[in-house]
């Protein structure tokens, strides 16, 4: 994946050592970067998300956006991912309500027209806006 110019000078966060060990499961089926720029905190995701691998991706949520401070805003890059269940998006959702009563936006990533309709046809589209590129995320208002 590129750098742009917002995450030139990021840096990697810290994961616990359990959801490391997860990730870098030679065969697991999601992957995923984290980085941090300034109070912003990027989680670049690529593989599949589904059942299988939901704790992991709730675990992620939860890790990256406990280091995510105001005004953020949390950045979640799916543009890698292959697949997305239902439960990718409910946990997108919920922790998109816990980092909104810390007053940080957790703002999605995705170029796929389906992840877009899927998010405006659930009424999330209030707390889950779309970008289609990161530097987008990063730089709305």
């Amino acid at each position: 994946m590129n750098l742009g110019p917002a995450e030139a000078f990021a840096a990697s966060l810290s994961l616990s050592s359990q959801l490391t060990s997860e990730l870098d499961e030679p065969r697991g089926a999601l992957r995923a970067r984290t980085e941090r720029s300034g109070s912003a905190v990027v989680i670049r995701a690529d593989g599949e998300i589904d059942a299988a691998n939901e704790i992991i991706w709730q675990s992620l949520l939860t890790e990256t956006a406990a280091v995510a401070s105001a005004p953020g805003p949390l950045v979640i890059d799916v543009n890698g991912v292959d697949f997305m269940g239902c439960c990718a998006l409910a946990a997108l959702a919920d922790e998109a309500e816990r980092c909104q009563q810390r007053g940080i936006q957790l703002r999605l990533v995705s170029r796929n027209p389906g992840v877009t309709r899927i998010i405006e046809a659930c009424a999330l589209d209030d707390i889950l806006p779309v970008h289609s590129t990161t530097e987008s995320a990063l730089s709305a208002a």
